[in-house]
């Protein structure tokens, strides 16, 4: 079973950020878990949304067999709790089936200002677990998204799948592909089937539901594009 728990908004401007937040909480979730990986999504990039640099959520992607979501949504949250940085207002959703209602909403929440009454009508509408853990608790609007994104398959970019973080310089393409990336294609779909490929700091995209890394030629190897 695959279940999905989305972040946002638990950072300051001296804190090191959600997506390392995601990171360390998943160490922790792979004791017991498969850690599928966490998806980055970018939401409204507008002057109306507080945010710290950019509006991204995360998702951390998880695997395993049946386990109580309220077990899930306890342990996230006093892992959230304990880290909790003053100015942020985080949130937190924990779901594992996603109706194509919330996937919408997410899509929404890339174009549209939207208000907290939303996204916590529709999670209690879905019996899906979203909470503000502080501050405004502006922050379950983009958890909610986050899970809807991540569930579409389609949207987003990992920063964290397999061993792709200890990558670096020129790799050949079986190394890349043996960190955990599911198949390595140009921009217009075909698949690249040999070269070497700069491996700082790979984000794969997230495509049906799999980490897909984008890349272009440049001189004598491939170049990796961050899409989201």
């Amino acid at each position: 079973m695959q279940y999905f728990i989305g972040l946002d908004d638990t950072d300051n401007h001296e804190s090191r950020g959600t997506g390392h937040l995601a990171r360390s909480m998943a160490d922790v979730l792979a004791k017991n878990f498969r850690v599928h990986g966490i998806v980055r999504h970018q939401l409204l990039e507008d002057e109306r949304v507080p945010k710290t640099s950019h509006n991204s959520s995360a998702t951390i992607i998880i695997e395993g067999e049946s386990y109580p979501l309220t077990e899930l949504a306890a342990f996230a949250r006093k892992f959230m709790l304990d880290d909790f940085q003053p100015g942020s207002d985080p949130g937190l959703c924990v779901a594992s089936e996603i109706p194509d209602e919330i996937v919408r909403y997410g899509q929404r929440a890339q174009r549209e200002f939207l208000h907290q009454q939303e996204p916590r009508a529709l999670a209690a509408a879905h019996g899906i677990h979203l909470e503000g853990l502080g501050g405004t608790e502006g922050g379950v609007i983009g958890a909610l998204a986050s899970v809807g994104l991540s569930a579409s398959g389609n949207d987003g970019r990992y920063v964290l799948v397999g061993s792709i973080r200890t990558l670096s310089g020129l790799q050949p393409l079986d190394a890349v592909l043996a960190s955990g990336i599911a198949s390595v294609r140009t921009l217009d779909g075909q698949p690249v089937s040999d070269g070497l490929i700069l491996a700082d700091k790979l984000r794969p995209a997230r495509r049906d539901g799999q980490p897909i890394l984008f890349v272009e030629r440049e001189d004598d190897h491939w170049l990796p594009l961050k899409l989201d």
